[in-house]
This record gives C-alpha cells, sequence and structure tokens, in this order.
C-alpha cells in the first residue's frame, strides 16, 4: 500500500453524489493531498438499513451512484479500497428471499445461519450467554423458511443475515465479490465485521481460531486476485497485535481514544507505551463512517482480568469528556438515545469531540500522519466537521450524527477555513517528504513532551506534542509543533494553525 495520506467517503456525501463527482473532487479540490480513497459501500443499494452495509447484490455498483467504469477511471489517478462484507447480507437479497419462499428445497438454504445450524443438539442458557454481540440482546431474528419459523443468525440488525462462511453457497459468495473487485481495479479490499464471520458452539463466535483460519483463507484468495487485505475488528488492543501479526493491515484503533484522553488529561504515557508496541502494518486512523471507538484502549470485554491502555476509570472518563465537550451532543447519539445500541462506540465527529478547537485538532491529525502505518482521514475530518445534529434528529441513527452529505459549495466553503487549509497543507507535506519513508523513532521527556521523529535519504522531520498545553482552554497554540530540513532548507512551524508547513 502506498504510503501516503488517504480519504475515506461515501461517493454519494462528498460532491454531487456519485462517483464521477467524487473523482473530480479528489483530481482538482484535493490534488496531492489524498492519494488514494476508501470508497465506502457503494453497491445496491447504497442507503439500506445500514447505509449500505447490507447489500441486496455486493457485486453491482448502486446506477445512481455510477458504474464500474466510474470505478475503473478513478483507479487511474488513486489507489481504492473496498469493502468485502463478510459476515452478512441483507435479507432482501435473491439468495434469502429464495429461501424465505422456497426453505429447505432452496439451493441458497446453507448459505444463512440459524440457531440450530451452529447448535443442531440444542443450546444452554452458558452457550447463549457467552456469545459476544456489538450490541445488547441475542443475535437472532425470526424469518419464516417456506412453512418453518427459524431464528437466523443476525449479528447486527435484523435486517442483516449473517452468512455460512463454511458452507459452498456462502464460500462461493465471497469469491464471487473479491473476483468482481479485482475486475472494478481496486487495489485494496476491507473485510468489514469479519471477527464476527465465523460461529462455533461453545466458543465466544469472535475472534475465535476459527475467525483467523477464515482471515487467512480470504486472504490467499485476495492475493491471488491482486488485492491486499485490511481487518476491521474492534477489540482489545493485544487481540489486534495478534491479528497485525496475521493480515496485511490491520486498523489502529487505539489511537484515536487514546489521543483525546492525551488532549483531555495532559497524560502522555498510555500513547507512548501504545507506540511502543503498536504494530507498525497499520492504517492510522482517527475517524471513520462508525463511532469513536473506547474498547480498544480499555480492558478485554470477554475477560475483565486483562488490563487495557487505560485503566476502566480512564475511559469512563473519556466518555463522560466527549460528552462535555460536544455540550451533549454525543450523549444524544450514542446507546440507548439513538438506534444503534453499539457497546463499544461513542458517536461524534472528532472535531467536535475536541470541542471544535483547531489547535487541538491539527495536533491530533499531526501525531496520526507521524506513527509508522499509512493514515486515513475520513470526509467529515477532512473538512473539520461538526456534528449534524438535523441528519440525527431526522433519522434518529446515532451514525448520521457524523455522516453530513456535503455538496460542492459547502466543499468549497470548508477549503477557505484555516484550520481546514493546515490540515490540506500538512496532508501535502506528509505525502511529499522522504523523511516518512525512512527511520522512526521517538522519545518522551519525563511527562512530556513527546518528539516524533523520521529520518529519509534527503530530509528529517520532527513533531513535538506536548498536550499539557491543552489544559489552558483560553489557549491552545503551541500543542503540536513541527520543524523539518529538506532540499528547500530549514522550516519551522511554532503553531500548525497560525503558521501552517508548506512545500515549497
Amino acid at each position: 500500500m502506498e504510503n501516503t495520506v488517504q480519504l475515506i467517503a461515501y461517493a454519494d456525501r462528498f460532491g454531487d453524489g456519485t462517483l464521477a463527482s467524487l473523482t473530480e473532487m479528489l483530481r482538482t479540490r484535493f490534488a496531492g493531498v489524498y492519494c488514494g480513497v476508501h470508497i465506502l459501500p457503494f453497491f445496491t443499494p447504497y442507503d439500506g438499513a445500514d447505509a449500505g452495509f447490507d447489500p441486496i447484490d455486493h457485486t453491482k455498483v448502486d446506477p445512481r451512484l455510477g458504474s464500474w467504469d466510474d470505478v475503473r477511471e478513478l483507479s487511474r489517478t488513486h489507489g481504492i479500497m473496498v469493502d468485502t462484507i463478510v459476515n452478512h447480507m441483507s435479507w432482501k437479497s435473491e439468495q434469502f428471499q429464495d429461501v424465505m419462499r422456497r426453505g429447505e428445497d432452496s439451493p441458497f438454504h446453507d448459505m444463512f445461519l440459524t440457531m440450530s445450524s451452529v447448535f443442531p443438539d440444542g443450546a444452554s442458557e452458558e452457550d447463549l450467554s457467552g456469545i459476544y454481540r456489538p450490541r445488547p440482546g441475542l443475535p437472532f431474528s425470526q424469518y419464516s423458511w417456506a412453512e418453518k419459523t427459524r431464528l437466523v443468525w443476525t449479528t447486527f440488525t435484523p435486517q442483516q443475515v449473517d452468512i455460512d462462511t463454511d458452507s459452498k453457497q456462502g464460500w462461493s459468495y465471497i469469491l464471487s465479490i473479491l473476483d468482481r473487485l479485482a475486475e472494478g481495479r481496486v487495489r485494496y479490499i476491507r473485510l468489514d465485521a469479519v471477527g464476527y464471520g465465523a460461529k462455533q458452539a461453545g466458543t465466544s463466535c469472535f475472534m475465535i481460531p476459527k475467525t483467523f483460519r477464515l482471515i487467512e483463507s480470504i486472504k490467499q484468495e485476495a492475493e491471488k486476485r491482486g488485492l491486499e487485505t485490511l481487518i476491521e475488528v474492534h477489540s482489545y488492543y493485544k487481540k489486534q497485535i495478534e491479528i497485525a501479526s496475521k493480515v496485511d493491515r490491520v486498523y489502529d484503533f487505539a489511537l484515536p481514544a487514546l489521543l483525546l484522553h492525551s488532549l483531555y488529561s495532559g497524560d502522555l504515557q498510555a500513547l507512548a507505551h501504545w507506540i511502543s508496541v503498536r504494530p507498525s502494518n497499520s492504517i492510522n486512523v482517527l475517524d471513520t463512517h462508525d463511532g469513536i471507538g473506547v474498547i480498544d484502549i480499555g480492558s478485554d470485554q470477554t475477560d475483565r482480568s486483562l488490563k487495557g491502555l487505560v485503566n476502566d476509570a480512564a475511559v469512563d472518563a473519556l466518555v463522560r469528556t466527549i460528552h462535555q465537550k460536544t455540550a451533549g451532543q454525543s450523549q444524544a447519539a450514542t446507546g440507548a438515545a439513538a438506534s444503534n445500541l453499539d457497546l463499544y462506540q461513542i458517536n461524534s465527529t472528532y472535531y467536535s469531540a475536541l470541542g471544535c478547537d483547531d489547535h487541538l485538532y491539527l495536533a491530533a491529525r499531526a501525531v496520526q500522519f507521524f506513527l509508522p502505518g499509512v493514515p486515513q482521514v475520513y470526509y467529515v475530518g477532512a473538512l473539520a466537521g461538526e456534528n449534524d445534529m438535523e441528519l440525527l434528529k431526522r433519522t434518529g441513527n446515532g451514525r448520521d450524527i457524523n455522516r453530513h452529505a456535503y455538496s460542492v459549495v459547502e466543499i468549497d466553503q470548508a477549503l477557505r477555513r484555516p484550520v481546514v487549509r493546515a490540515l490540506n497543507a500538512l496532508c501535502k507535506l506528509r505525502n511529499r517528504l522522504d523523511a516518512f519513508d525512512g527511520e522512526f523513532s521517538y522519545e518522551l521527556i519525563d511527562k512530556g513532551p513527546l518528539f516524533l521523529r523520521w529520518k529519509g535519504e534527503t530530509s528529517r522531520i520532527q513533531l513535538i506534542f506536548n498536550p499539557i498545553k491543552a489544559a489552558i482552554p483560553e489557549d491552545a497554540s503551541g500543542v503540536a509543533e513541527l520543524d523539518w530540513e529538506s532540499g528547500t532548507g530549514h522550516h519551522h512551524s511554532s503553531d500548525l494553525l497560525e503558521d501552517p508547513p508548506t512545500i515549497i
């Protein structure tokens, strides 16, 4: 994967609402800023029960957004990442609808999981209570299969029916997706919800040994098609380290919460420890289409004796502070307050979680860009977007607080803001200096600041991160400072907002 800054975006929420418009945005207004793009689900339909993560047909581009020709056109200038939704598909899919009509006579009967297919001899209370699910309750929904009522496995919502990846039909379905993505000149695949993709009686059905075998099988098939694999799993941090050793890329989901913890408290110890152990083959994010994960830094959800990067009291304090910084907006969008009852995420834009403070926001982005790994920026974060309370009120979906649809006019307005101009300049610096392909080192002096350094063949750069200064609410400037040398000489940015890095 190219070591440059990438964008994460919905095709329908960034520009005129098409793949062609997304391409035009990247080639003009964001030229040199984002060199690759993770296009969030654009399959048929892109606006289902879970914003495209419940595809009726995973191999077809929704014609309202464009076609595979549009995807191939974008691939001429940008590396493309696309989701492979491994765990489930829409209940409206042709395959599941056929099972509902014909029951066991359907050729797709074995493709979908039920309670009895995982527990053929029945399940005890202990069996059922041991299943790990990211939302309250059991992962089953009632559906009629011909004349019978079945408990169909639905990990996330009743509209997303789980696939039996052990079945011939289920595996053929996954391979058909990989074939189509390769034909569309996609370079990278993100395995969505793969942590739940393998079920086995007597286990938590989440990140079990069988899951790792599934991941390895998909990775091998992807490699045959020239596809690089990224794993998306929210889990205990040591599990993330284990996952990273078995895949091409893994998300660093601990970083967003740890940076908020540092900027809220001034404490750098947990962040410095994570830098010392985190996998280097990571995708570095602060924000995505989902919320801000918190279980990634806390104790293991399945075994509380396994301590996290911070203690559970610090996780609770982090959640309270996010709610405080957003004036209660994140609280209104999280958990039982909204339709999605995620146990592990706080719904807010990252900019709002930092109290819409430009200095703190750019400081967080600078750390994200300086850690080993490939940085990705979510489209709302790319424009330093605030929480969309109007959209939340209209849909009642907590995640929509961070899914604003930006028109071309709104994008142009955002590009005039100093914080966005500075972020774009920081992206260009990250993309062009060969230091970031060189040697990385870090140093924490006592309680701070934290020094992050890169040295390449023709350039070197240093970031000084000092979140203790963030404790002064009247002036958060100077939390992050840059110093670098290249062929154009020595440069210093005493404040990323007032003196943003430039490329000469």
